[in-house]
């Protein structure tokens, strides 16, 4: 099974919807962080859930 995707209920297609630029919707995102200069929306993290991976022991 392949990645899950992260904005809709269903699996990735490799749309890249969820990688577009917040600036520019004809861009994808390259990480330059000019969004997180023009919005205090974006300097904040809601955490909805947290989940702590079980650390697998070598036996």
């Amino acid at each position: 099974m392949g990645k899950e995707c992260l904005i809709y209920d269903r699996a990735c297609i490799k749309c890249y919807e969820c990688e577009k630029c917040d600036l520019d919707s004809t861009k994808r995102c390259n990480n330059c962080e000019k969004c997180l200069e023009h919005s205090g929306e974006y300097r904040s993290v809601n955490i909805e859930e947290f989940i702590k991976e079980k650390e697998e022991k070598d036996e």
